[in-house]
């Protein structure tokens, strides 16, 4: 099994890519971080479901995609902060996506938030990513 360089990129590459050929079943390797992104498309709608598989030997997380209408309801998703280009945002700079009608995920001390939650608790942190 290769590293990945970028782990966060590949988790929602794999998400883009069943999104966009109207998969409902993704499997990806587990790690605390994909969990919890995860976690949070869960909380806000994003996919139907998700849950940890340790039967094989490296434990994986199968996400459901969430399909409505014959269409996903992922209409994209990109990665912001890189390993080559970190970007960090203050309390009052946390953008809105697409006015509102998307989500920004941030790493905080407070663990992953969404755009939404970091504003109302007044963190900031490091941008990870945008989902519309």
């Amino acid at each position: 099994m290769s590293s990945l360089t970028d782990p966060i990129a590949d988790l929602l590459t794999r998400i883009r890519n069943a999104s966009r050929a109207a998969k409902v079943d993704i499997r990806v390797p587990y790690s605390r971080i994909k969990a919890d992104i995860v976690r949070i498309l869960q909380d806000e709608g994003y996919i139907a479901s998700y849950e940890l598989d340790t039967t094989g030997v490296v434990p994986h997380l199968k996400i459901k995609n969430k399909i409505v209408n014959n269409a996903p309801v992922i209409a994209g998703l990109k990665r912001v902060s890189r390993p080559g280009l970190r970007r960090y945002v203050g309390a009052t700079e946390v953008p809105r996506v697409l006015g509102g009608m998307g989500i920004s995920i941030l790493s905080t001390p407070k663990g992953l938030l969404t755009g939404r939650q970091a504003r109302k608790q007044n963190v900031g942190g490091e941008l990870l990513a945008f989902v519309w």
